[in-house]
Formats: C-alpha cells, sequence, structure tokens
C-alpha cells in the first residue's frame, strides 16, 4: 500500500463548494482505499492504496467527487513520500528568520515545459520569489491574498492544474 495525499483544488474558499470534511472523508470510502484522513477545510485527504497509477487513482477520485458533488473538483496526488521530498527541496530553507514573507507551495498536476517557467516573473510582486521545481512551485510572498500568482494563472501559464498549500500544512499532510 502507497500513502497518498489529494488536495482538492478550488473548495471551501470564499464560500463556495463547500464541503464538510466528515463528508469528504466517506466519499473516498471507496473499494481501495484505506485509513482515509482528511485535514483542515482546504481539501487535503490522506488515505493508502494499492493502486499505483497516479493517472487511474485521479480519475477514479475526480469521478467519485462529481457523482456525490455534482460539480468538477480536480485533485492533484502526491505520495507522502513525494511531500517529504517537497520538504527537503525547500530552496528557500535558508531565509532569513525575520522575513516578514510566507512561503507556498503549488502543487501541479504536471511537470510544466523548462520553456514556460519565466512566464511567471512578469506577475511577481515586489519581494516575492519563485521557483519551479519539478511539479511544485515554490512561492515566497508576504501576503498569499494579493499575490498575482494566483493558482488561476499558474495554470493558464503552465497549462497544468494548480492548487496551492501553505507551508504549515505542506508540513503536516505527511505526518497523518
Amino acid at each position: 500500500m502507497t500513502r497518498y495525499v489529494a488536495f482538492l483544488r478550488g473548495i471551501n474558499v470564499s464560500g463556495q463548494k463547500l464541503i464538510k470534511m466528515e463528508a469528504l472523508k466517506q466519499y473516498f470510502a471507496m473499494p481501495g482505499f484505506k485509513n482515509i484522513v482528511t485535514y483542515i477545510q482546504s481539501g487535503n485527504v490522506v488515505f493508502d492504496a494499492k493502486e499505483t497509477d497516479e493517472l487511474k487513482l485521479r480519475t477514479k477520485i475526480e469521478k467519485q467527487l462529481f457523482k456525490q458533488l455534482g460539480y468538477d473538483v480536480p485533485v492533484v496526488l502526491r505520495t507522502t513520500d513525494e511531500i517529504k521530498s517537497v520538504i527537503e527541496n525547500n530552496p528557500f530553507k535558508n531565509a532569513p528568520p525575520d522575513d516578514a514573507r510566507k512561503l507556498y507551495v503549488h502543487f501541479l498536476s504536471g511537470t510544466p515545459a523548462t520553456e514556460l517557467h519565466t512566464a511567471l516573473a512578469a506577475y511577481k510582486n515586489e519581494g516575492e520569489e519563485l521557483l519551479i521545481i519539478q511539479r511544485e512551485v515554490y512561492l515566497l510572498t508576504v501576503s498569499y491574498g494579493t499575490t498575482r500568482l494566483t493558482n488561476s494563472l499558474m495554470e493558464k501559464k503552465l497549462g497544468v492544474t494548480s492548487t496551492a498549500r501553505n507551508w504549515a500544512t505542506v508540513n503536516k499532510v505527511p505526518e497523518l
């Protein structure tokens, strides 16, 4: 069995697409899924599955969510080992302790073409830093609420699904 994290895109944001975490946990109670845990309201589900084909697994989850909710909920999957690598590979781990900026990670559904990486630079606010490493975009910003580097922009410029999590959440989910 592999331990996975499903990051759901666009639920429980600004009063839209509301899903209670207890209901979400029940939606994941499908054949082949075990040890299901949800974490906070932003749509993080940790579970074990025998399936190792990420596309098949993601498709199964998205179909189940559509069946239960009546609308599409994009899902980005990672194994807990991949999340641990994301933490270990943090390019901003040497930021000064008095740095007022906060770290966010955009989890992408695929690896964007290298030539697309520079497409985001023009949208950075003053003082923001970002770096794309494989299927993640690390974003250091003073305020995620005012950044122009949103999920929608990432998806438009990189051609993949994107969903962001703050650094505290990224560090918590592999422990669940």
